[in-house]
């Protein structure tokens, strides 16, 4: 079909071939061009263009006929993009990694939105214009809000640089492609990867004067990509399958391409030089022209039957009459997205009638010829084909009319699940279509057919199905082989989709099949003493969503917002409310764990969550308040970890553990930015204990593990996203952080078991140790200060040591170093930390001194309250219950820090030695006197003693405290004997004093 001569002019100056870039304004009447080899931005009368072209000037230059020029960038513009709707912004990119914003049609610059380091290839308006898409060679593709001028979301999955970026005009879908030719679905709701076609598109290697491209069809069915065979391939929305391709005359790659404003043409640009018109119906090509440059953009007028174009020269014009008069017109029936989509969140339409609005059921132009070959992989019913005899418009009709079903199938399931979905909103400066997360099982992975994917994978092992004709077949293995009998396989006649495994046994449960919509939940042991312990529960309009193990206990919660809990051998033991639609659930021992949504998602796009924990024991509720997530993510992973902590995993990579610090918190103790080694890895949670974590390491495009080959587990180190120290000691103020976090987990668990009287020796030598593995760590952190000249901090992680002997190996180091000032700040620090344990220490002598039963003496001593400086002793009205471990860590202390005099001291001491009788000066401890002395109590605190006191008899686990004031009821009435003898004398003194006077 020979074509219609088109005459080009010259718009922008190019000495060698250079990517160039034109489009529409959103009334045609102004076209917008850039080039990559200059830094003009043009913005041309559509008028005037058109009659240039008409009167045969084709050397002309258009630069100077333009009505405004920008000249703002610093080098060249690789990409325009304008906002649709009248008033809207005119957006550019450029090599100078910089993103500006203009408004049309005067070019006045309004701002620059965003900046990356490396040159920006690509740009985007959403349907709306509130989203801005820009990429390049940077790691991501930026979302920006247009309100603000705010970076909503970066998304990274490309490995190659983004030449080309599209918007699902339902505004559901970003569409990018790279220089690889890697396509990827972007889900706008979730924020993140929904689909990757790997090399579907041609690559260009370092020529940049051209770009891969892909588009939308206006009503949002099919993306358009060009092919590998210089065809162009049209993949479904919702699937991304292949869906046809249109293959004719082009010679070499298409470069580029666009759509007729009612989707029944497409328009491509090749490496040949030659343009096509394809009539998408007939599958054949209407109209070509073979230019003298590539074509590196083109673009379709809106509401009308012409092309704009430019070549990688910088000539451009625009193409008047595409379409022959004799067909159909590109303009008619154009879809009407309002009507389109409106029946999409409908869920009480019976049928789904195909739509007649993209002009594919026309019954005109029947003289085209036969369609081509149908190439739908996802239809295999042959005989249906064969019986419509090659009829395209049969076959036509019924592709849209399931693709339609599945748009609706697909939006039904996003409504039951999320309840609710948040509209676009031009106000909002976030991603605006955010929904509420949809509930989950930890530890799962979504099902592709005929492979196999788990449905519980823990610290534990793992339960895997493969869905086979008529049932699944469900494996149960252990990490741990040698644990015990393997676990026999189960045929899954009821398609479950989630688990939970523990120790005990397994637990399924299915969504809502069948006609009576029943959704099951079962139970099966690993092991019991009776012969079927196997149970499942059946519910009628009610599906689960999450179930949990526990201790002899079962969990599910359901989409009536039910917490369901069963006991091991299927008795329902409780049914409780809960606040808002479940997320997920988690179990460990004796406690569940449960994450429900407490709003509808903010206009940000951030989840409302709320945490509950329950005792199933007590049928108590031992925790509620706010799940914490990083802003605009979502919840990954959920569930405790081995020492039974609560912990959370969110979409950007943040591992969190709840703890008792400042009341209740969650502390950031992990983040997979800092720890992936490349930008295409990403960690897949498994499970944590107290110092690492266990995780899948993922590759991008992949963000969960395939059951074949068996992933394999990784053991990180947890690392507290620390900022960068001006020390650059973040190891040590990791370790510090961890085992500090470790030490106040130890103490809780002491409190908990000494409140159930139960013996907390175990807990207490754990504590110790991690007391003083602490202290080695500080240590280490004050040698690092003082050889950073950091002495403040210095002192101040002095003052956290608690051991006594660490304070002295602080004093001995800061010594060596030759720091004064800082020998004198420990030597002060040390003194008054002594002095403070030997007040301590008197005061819980007298305590014990005291006359209670025998009983008493282990539980209640006397209570220290801290007046002012000082600290002074109350008696307690009530058995204190953790006397026990108040004792044995002092103990444990004393054994440790005690001087070697005082501990020859206890070894000397005769425990036949008299209440009165004196301790020799020879083992005085001179540091103690000379606190004495300086306290103004060095003859009278020390000097006596009982003989059960010296003779470590009574307390065989205290050390003797040179500090304690005897309490020996004998030696007070001595004293005060002593005392009014002296008074005696003395006033017998002055008698005979007076008498001598008188007689004077």
């Amino acid at each position: 079909m020979k074509g219609r001569a088109i005459k080009l002019r010259e718009a922008h100056k190019a000495g060698s071939p250079a990517f160039c870039s034109v489009a529409w304004a959103p009334g045609g009447q102004h076209v917008v061009t850039a080039s990559a080899a200059e830094v003009a931005i043009l913005i041309h009368d559509a008028a005037a263009v058109s009659a240039a072209g008409g009167g045969g000037r084709s050397s002309g230059s258009a630069a100077a006929a333009a009505l405004t020029t920008i000249r703002l960038h610093k080098d060249g513009v690789t990409a325009v993009a304008l906002a649709p709707g009248s008033g809207g912004s005119l957006a550019s990119c450029s090599i100078d990694h910089s993103v500006k914003f203009y408004s049309f049609p005067d070019g006045t610059f309004q701002s620059n939105v965003a900046r990356f380091t490396l040159p920006i290839r690509s740009l985007a308006f959403n349907k709306k214009g509130t989203l801005l898409a820009a990429a390049g060679d940077d790691d991501g593709i930026k979302l920006i809000a247009t309100i603000d001028n705010t970076i909503s979301k970066v998304l990274k999955g490309h490995k190659g640089s983004v030449t080309g970026l599209a918007f699902d005009p339902l505004n559901d879908y970003l569409a990018s492609v790279d220089s690889f030719g890697t396509v990827m679905f972007w889900d706008l709701c979730l924020g993140s990867e929904a689909r990757t076609l790997k090399r579907v598109a041609p690559t260009f290697g370092s020529d940049h004067s051209v770009k891969n491209a892909l588009c939308w069809s206006p009503d949002g069915q099919t993306l358009a990509v060009p092919g590998l065979r210089n065809n162009v391939v049209m993949y479904d929305r919702d699937t991304g399958e292949e869906v046809f391709m249109l293959k004719g005359e082009h010679e070499q790659p298409v470069c580029s391409l666009c759509w007729s404003p009612n989707g029944r043409y497409l328009a491509t640009a090749g490496l040949d030089r030659q343009v096509l018109v394809w009539d998408v119906k007939s599958r054949q090509d209407i109209e070509r022209h073979k230019f003298d440059e590539k074509i590196c953009s083109l673009a379709w007028k809106p509401e009308d039957n012409a092309i704009v174009l430019i070549d990688v020269m910088g000539k451009f014009g625009i193409w008047e009459s595409v379409v022959p008069s004799t067909m159909k017109s590109p303009t008619e029936g154009a879809p009407d997205l309002n009507k389109t989509r409106a029946p999409l969140f409908d869920d009480d339409d019976e049928e789904e009638k195909p739509s007649t609005s993209a002009g594919w059921e026309d019954e005109a132009d029947e003289s085209l010829g036969d369609s081509a070959a149908f190439n739908h992989k996802r239809l295999r019913r042959k005989a249906t084909f064969d019986d419509l005899n090659g009829d395209s418009e049969d076959v036509d009709m019924i592709h849209e009319t399931e693709s339609r079903k599945r748009m609706k199938d697909r939006h039904k399931d996003n409504k039951e699940g999320a309840k609710k979905a948040i509209d676009d909103s031009a106000t909002s400066g976030r991603l605006v279509t955010a929904r509420m997360q949809a509930a989950f099982q930890p530890g799962s992975t979504p099902s592709h057919p005929g492979k196999r994917n788990f449905l519980a994978y823990n610290m534990l092992g793992s339960i895997t199905t493969i869905e086979n004709e008529g049932h699944s077949h469900v494996e149960v293995d252990f990490h741990d082989t040698g644990r015990g009998p393997r676990v026999p396989s189960m045929s899954d006649y009821f398609g479950f989709t989630m688990a939970a495994l523990n120790e005990s046994g397994s637990v399924f449960a299915n969504p809502c099949k069948g006609d009576n919509n029943m959704s099951t939940l079962m139970y099966r042991p690993f092991g019991s003493w009776a012969g079927n312990s196997e149970w499942s529960m059946r519910f009628e309009g009610e599906e689960v969503k999450s179930v949990a193990l526990g201790a002899g206990w079962v969990a599910a919660v359901t989409s009536l917002n039910f917490l369901r809990i069963f006991t091991e051998g299927g008795l329902q033991m409780h049914i409780i409310s809960v606040s808002g639609p479940v997320v997920t659930a988690a179990g460990h021992g004796d406690q569940l764990a449960i994450v429900t949504h407490a709003s509808d998602c903010l206009p940000s796009g951030d989840q409302v969550l709320d945490v509950r924990v329950f005792n199933i024991s007590e049928g108590a509720q031992s925790m509620s308040g706010r799940l914490v997530l990083t802003p605009s993510s979502q919840l990954s992973w959920f569930g405790f970890s081995e020492t039974g902590l609560l912990s959370s995993y969110d979409s950007k990579g943040i591992l969190r553990v709840f703890s008792s610090q400042f009341g209740g918190s969650w502390l950031p103790v992990f983040s997979s930015t800092k720890a992936r080694k490349s930008e295409d890895e990403s960690h897949w949670v498994v499970g944590l204990d107290t110092n690492n974590i266990f995780c899948i390491i993922c590759k991008s495009p992949e963000s969960c593990p395939q059951v074949m080959p068996k992933p394999v587990l990784t053991i990180l180190e947890l690392s507290f996203p620390l900022a960068s120290s001006d020390l650059g000691a973040n190891s040590l103020e990791n370790e510090f952080m961890t085992k500090k976090l470790h030490l106040s987990q130890i103490q809780k668990k002491i409190e908990e078991v000494a409140l159930l009287g139960l013996d907390t020796t175990a807990f207490e030598d754990e504590a110790f140790n991690t007391e003083a593995a602490l202290d080695r760590c500080i240590l280490r952190l004050i040698s690092t200060c003082c050889n950073g000249d950091k002495l403040v901090r210095a002192t101040e992680l002095a003052k956290l040591l608690t051991l006594e002997k660490s304070m002295k190996g602080a004093l001995t180091l800061v010594t060596r170093l030759k720091l004064p000032i800082l020998q004198e700040k420990f030597s002060s620090l040390l003194e008054e930390r002594m002095l403070n344990d030997a007040r301590v220490g008197a005061v819980c002598s007298n305590a014990t001194s005291t006359n209670y039963p025998p009983a008493f003496h282990a539980t209640q001593p006397a209570k220290i309250v801290q007046n002012g400086n000082n600290l002074e002793a109350s008696p307690m009205a009530t058995p204190n219950p953790f006397a026990r471990r108040s004792s044995a860590a002092v103990s444990k202390k004393a054994e440790v820090e005690q001087p070697n005099d005082v501990k020859d001291n206890n070894a000397k001491v005769s425990p036949a030695v008299t209440p009165l009788a004196k301790i020799p000066k020879k083992n005085d401890n001179s540091e103690g006197k000379a606190k004495r002395e300086r306290d103004g109590i060095a003859d009278q605190v020390g000097s006596k003693t009982k003989s059960s006191e010296d003779g470590n008899q009574a307390e065989p686990q205290r050390p003797l405290n040179p500090f304690a004031k005897s309490s020996s009821s004998k030696e007070q009435s001595s004293s005060l004997l002593d005392s009014i003898k002296k008074m005696k004398v003395e006033s017998e003194k002055v008698d005979k004093a007076n008498v001598k006077k008188v007689k004077v």
